[in-house]
């Protein structure tokens, strides 16, 4: 340790055991921390208000940041291009007799994927974002079933256009393809197309400049996880999706000195509204990662200084960072200076950037937030990053509101649960049990208009009196943070009438050394056909077991496994105990946001 650093630690521990050290200080830093519970934000009315005030604000700062040709060489494009290009090509889509029809996009997280979703979204039609992993007959029935008239697409999807362009089994008129430089075998040009909008503009056409947004209609068209019988369509506003953001703006703040990684697929609405949309609203920059091999890079050559992710990404990221800090011999040293700074940080006293110095550098020495959303993260990573001075925050949302419902905030936060809920919204815990956990039901401008073209479906999870019923459960504690505990449809009843729910022992199971996910469910007990037996499967990193346990034989990695399941059983109460174990190397079916396709899964067991 510098010495430095030890005058530092010295100080900490003074002013730690006196309390605080001055008492008038602590009052005055819990008093602004008390009465600062929401940030300012700035107002609007739809997406095309957000981009008009945010390019008028931000003009000639960077919106998007790429890199050149030459290596190490960065350029960007600004908010004043970004929102000429949405312009340019919305003219020019509603010059094509698109105005009021829906329009497609699927690609990789890009540029251009942002620059179709806007030019349709603020006064052309309807957007509906499609997912870049699925399979060529499953994205055919979602463009039939959604209508669309047009599609933007990257060159990854020209074979699969190509077919279905031959045999002229959708409502398609216009493919348009994101990398071509010119319109090529009844092919369109995106590039070409904002040129040609540009002109039209530059002789006098203002139809999209002036198209008004009805900020009650349908404007969002998007697809739920699931197979493609499964997955539903929900539509969602403007009034939505504005409404999220300035909720989000509340209580996180980014600005124009931020840069965020974008990882997770635009598609999904999380990644969009959150690392997408709030992003330009608030006037921050957006840098994509080049895949997950290259993420470490990518932070530190961006100077990136906020993430949104899934707790699989997250998890990695902080056990290696573990495991770097053990190999140099400064583990209980970093621990116990944690400690330290964590419990000082509660009343505004901050040493951690300074003391983590040589931390931050090796994760770019920017990065100041990580939003967790899609599945829970353990307490163990938040808590960590949060006591290395990287605030990470757990949020909590589905695509039918908007998404985010709850979420951990600049000012308030309780390690394990989603946060406190956002203030456009109103929650209540429905049909509790002796634990006050219940099915969770919220109410506000945020929850969806419906599903598509599927009344009954609507119907079942969204009441007269327009309480949406998310298909969760959890509790609110008496503080008021949201914990959740699992999905109604995955919680394992047994005949005592106990619930168990496999989120909550996944998440115990995935600490092991070596166990890179997991799946609980339940299967009936061989003597007793009513009841069911916890079982588990699990996914194993041969690589980490022979490194840290020196097996690699499948049955001695079983029998580890197992003894460690025995050891987790002993910290249950009886009727969660797992009973049974399967091991595997092979990955568990996922979404592309990383949740577990339980169904899937169960099918093959």
């Amino acid at each position: 340790m510098d010495k430095e650093n030890i005058e530092i630690l010295k100080k900490i521990k003074k002013i730690f055991k006196e309390k605080g050290g001055d008492p008038e200080d602590l009052e005055i830093l819990t008093e602004v921390n008390a009465k600062k519970k929401l940030h300012k934000f700035r107002k609007i009315t739809d997406l095309k208000d957000m981009i008009n005030q945010s390019a008028q604000e931000f003009g000639d700062k960077p919106a998007f940041k790429y890199k050149t040709e030459t290596p190490g060489q960065f350029d960007a494009i600004t908010y004043k291009q970004f929102l000429d290009e949405i312009n340019s090509l919305g003219t020019k889509l509603i010059d094509m007799g698109l105005k009021g029809k829906r329009i497609a996009v699927i690609s990789e997280n890009r540029y251009e994927w942002c620059l179709a979703y806007m030019a349709t979204v603020c006064g052309t039609g309807i957007v509906v974002p499609l997912d870049k992993l699925l399979p060529a007959n499953e994205l055919e029935s979602l463009i039939v079933r959604s209508g669309v008239e047009a599609i933007f697409y990257s060159s990854k999807y020209d074979e699969i256009m190509k077919d279905i362009k031959q045999r002229q089994t959708t409502d398609i008129r216009y493919y348009i393809s994101m990398d071509l430089d010119k319109r090529q075998d009844g092919v369109y040009s995106q590039k070409e197309l904002v040129e040609k909008g540009k002109e039209l503009i530059d002789g006098g056409n203002r139809k999209f400049l002036d198209a008004e947004i009805d900020r009650e209609a349908m404007s969002f068209m998007l697809f739920t996880s699931g197979t493609t019988a499964m997955s539903k369509a929900v539509m969602l506003s403007h009034k939505n999706i504005v409404t999220n953001l300035m909720d989000i703006a509340s209580v996180l703040n980014l600005d124009e000195n931020d840069t965020l990684l974008s990882f997770l697929p635009l598609h999904h609405t999380f990644e969009c509204t959150v690392g997408f949309l709030y992003v330009m609203y608030r006037g921050a920059s957006i840098a994509y990662c080049e895949g997950v091999r290259h993420i470490a890079n990518n932070i530190k050559e961006y100077q990136i200084t906020a993430m949104i992710s899934v707790p699989a990404l997250y998890e990695n990221m902080y056990k290696r960072l573990m495991k770097n800090i053990e190999k140099k011999g400064k583990l209980q040293e970093v621990e116990k200076l944690m400690k330290l700074t964590g419990m000082l940080s509660k009343v505004g006293i901050d040493f951690r950037k300074k003391i983590f110095k040589e931390i931050h550098d090796g994760l770019g020495g920017h990065l100041r937030l990580l939003v967790n959303g899609a599945a829970a993260l353990s307490a163990e990573v938040e808590k960590g990053f949060n006591d290395l001075g990287i605030k990470t925050v757990q949020g909590y949302g589905l695509t039918e509101t908007s998404p985010v419902i709850s979420a951990g905030t600049d000012f308030e936060q309780e390690i394990g649960s989603v946060g406190k809920v956002f203030p456009s919204v109103k929650l209540k815990i429905v049909n509790k049990d002796e634990n006050g956990i219940g099915e969770i039901h919220v109410k506000g401008p945020t929850v969806m208009l419906g599903y598509y073209q599927n009344e009954e479906a609507t119907k079942e999870v969204l009441d007269s009196k327009g309480w949406f019923n998310t298909g969760d459960l959890g509790y609110v504690d008496k503080k008021g943070f949201l914990f959740l505990c699992g999905r109604k449809k995955s919680v394992i009843v047994l005949k005592n009438g106990k619930n168990v729910f496999p989120e909550e022992l996944e998440t115990v199971i995935n600490r092991i050394d070596g166990v890179k996910e997991s799946f609980v469910y339940g299967r009936p007990e061989e003597d007793d056909e009513i009841d069911l037996k916890i079982c588990a499967k699990i996914v194993y990193d041969k690589e980490t077991m022979k490194e840290i346990y020196g097996i690699e034989n499948e049955q001695e990695i079983s029998d580890m496994i197992w003894s460690k399941i025995k050891e987790i059983n002993k910290t249950m109460p009886s009727y969660k105990y797992i009973k049974e174990i399967t091991i595997t190397e092979e990955e568990l079916i996922k979404t592309t946001t990383q949740k577990i396709k339980r169904h899937e899964e169960m099918k093959k067991i």
